[in-house]
Formats: C-alpha cells, sequence, structure tokens
C-alpha cells in the first residue's frame, strides 16, 4: 500500500535561505529513491517562510530505508534551532 505523507515545514525568517537550500538538497537526493514516487516541495505564496513537502511512497519500509538516509538526518540535526516550531507530520490515505 502506498503511503501519502505531508510535512510542514515553518522556519525563522533569518534561516530561510539556509533551509531553502537544505530542502531542495533533500529533493535532489530524495527523487533517486527507489520508493519515491512523488517529493515535490512547495512554499507558502502569503508566508515564504512556510515549506510543504508532498510525498508518496511505495510502501512503509521505502519511507524508513528514506528517513534513514544521510541528507535527511542532517535535516534532523541542523534545522531544529532554525524552525519556528517542530516539523508537522502528516501521514494519509487517498480517500
Amino acid at each position: 500500500m502506498s503511503i501519502h505523507l505531508t510535512a510542514i515545514i515553518k522556519v525563522k525568517p533569518e534561516y530561510r535561505a539556509a533551509i531553502s537550500q537544505l530542502l531542495n538538497n533533500m529533493v535532489d537526493k530524495t527523487k533517486r529513491e527507489k520508493a519515491c514516487l512523488q517529493y515535490d516541495l512547495h512554499q507558502s505564496i502569503s508566508d515564504p517562510n512556510i515549506f510543504v513537502f508532498h510525498e508518496l511512497w511505495s510502501d512503509q519500509s521505502g519511507l524508513d530505508h528514506h528517513n534513514q538516509q544521510e541528507y535527511i538526518k542532517e535535516f534532523g540535526r541542523f534545522a531544529p534551532s532554525k524552525l519556528q516550531e517542530p516539523v508537522q507530520l502528516y501521514l494519509t490515505q487517498k480517500v
């Protein structure tokens, strides 16, 4: 069963450029992963400090593998102090 995931990332304004670069690097590398079916990064029009990922994974094991990649771990180490709040994650299913 495919996995749909939405991640909402609210960045402190002074770190927007650095986090944006890190997120775009994640997009480039993640799209090469076998289990990645979709990995789209969006930025809010009304608040440029809000980034939203729309992700689609072939299965849970693929998502688990993704979360163990060094570039994802790098985000986990680098970003928390630069965010307005913890990343909001929503695992969903299509209805």
